[in-house]
């Protein structure tokens, strides 16, 4: 079987890593393509896989998010036409089931965020299923066209099931330098250029600049964006690192004391590892978060004097889950 995948974000190299490692383990072929954006083709290269580059990242106006979705759609139906794939996966490309639908291949999209409705009335309209977490209410999909069969949940996190044979490197630690006896903060800035989160959250700012005149803190700060890199590093503060490029940050979370984060997938790693988080997120929450903090795993923050600046005694609490279950949920598509 040839399955095409697509990558549009940071996140879908991690995701899908366990997933095409099995299905090439059972003997079909996978191709990836990949839009240019963040960390996206920097962890695809680390993670062992490669991809075909086909577009990039809109930016933030709706205008530009357009005229380059219009112009990516045409470049992966005349990248996908001619290979005639059997199936094609997602993480929420609607590039990606649009143009499976248009070419007449089954589609599976994932993702575990309700309120990004424009991206989900496109992408869940066209898939063939649609794959999300047991934690979102199944009513919150209707919207989209997303009910049973084509509805398909899971349950658990997402991280539970792609972090499920993950060991962290203590060599990131010593890549950067940082003293065990400080207590290291794991930041992430809020995904600014998301049609979701238009509106500028301050906490973040206050909270870094809380952290990073701390003697006591290593403020690790993992930027999505140069822009974001440029703004942190132009700030100057003592106790803020910033990297250059992608880093090892499933490592860095593991060892972290705590995780500060504005978005989503960084805040549920944190969870999956049993690593404190507080969230930033200024937007509409979904059922995931709104599990995680009924079940005490993700704390909501608005103060930064809030956080509890101590180091981590023992391990936390750790969920593994088995990624064929996912992949078996993305192949129903083929039913």
């Amino acid at each position: 079987m040839k399955v095409w995948v697509d990558f549009t974000a940071s996140a879908h190299p991690l995701v899908f890593r366990p997933l095409v490692q099995l299905l090439e383990a059972q003997g079909h072929e996978v191709e990836i393509t990949a839009r240019e954006y963040a960390q996206t083709l920097q962890l695809i290269e680390s993670h062992g896989m490669t991809a075909t580059v086909i577009g990039h990242h809109g930016g933030r106006s709706a205008l530009g998010k357009a005229q380059q979705m219009r112009t990516r759609l045409r470049a992966l139906w005349k990248w996908a036409k001619p290979r005639h794939f059997d199936l094609a996966l997602a993480h929420g490309s609607h590039e990606l089931t649009m143009t499976a639908r248009r070419l007449g291949i089954p589609s599976s999209t994932t993702f575990d965020y309700e309120w990004a409705w424009l991206q989900h009335q496109l992408g869940c309209r066209a898939a063939t299923r649609v794959v999300v977490p047991d934690s979102i209410p199944p009513d919150r999909l209707k919207t989209y066209g997303a009910v049973p069969p084509k509805l398909q949940q899971y349950p658990g996190l997402k991280e539970e099931y792609y972090l499920s044979d993950f060991e962290p490197n203590e060599a990131v630690l010593r890549d950067w330098s940082i003293d065990r006896a400080k207590v290291l903060v794991v930041l992430r800035p809020p995904p600014d250029v998301s049609l979701y989160h238009r509106h500028s959250n301050p906490l973040f700012p206050q909270t870094l600049e809380h952290l990073g005149r701390n003697a006591d803190v290593h403020a690790f700060v993992i930027p999505r964006t140069e822009e974001q890199r440029d703004y942190v590093k132009s700030l100057d503060l003592p106790s803020v690192i910033v990297p250059e490029r992608a880093v090892d940050a499933q490592s860095l979370i593991a060892f972290a004391d705590l995780v500060v984060s504005s978005g989503g997938t960084m805040n549920r790693e944190a969870a999956a590892l049993g690593v404190p988080v507080y969230t930033t997120f200024g937007g509409r929450l979904g059922g995931v978060d709104e599990q995680l903090m009924r079940d005490g795993r993700l704390r909501p923050l608005t103060d930064p004097r809030a956080l509890d600046l101590h180091k981590r005694e023992g391990e936390g609490v750790r969920v593994q889950r088995d990624p064929q279950l996912l992949l078996d949920l993305l192949l129903s598509a083929l039913d």
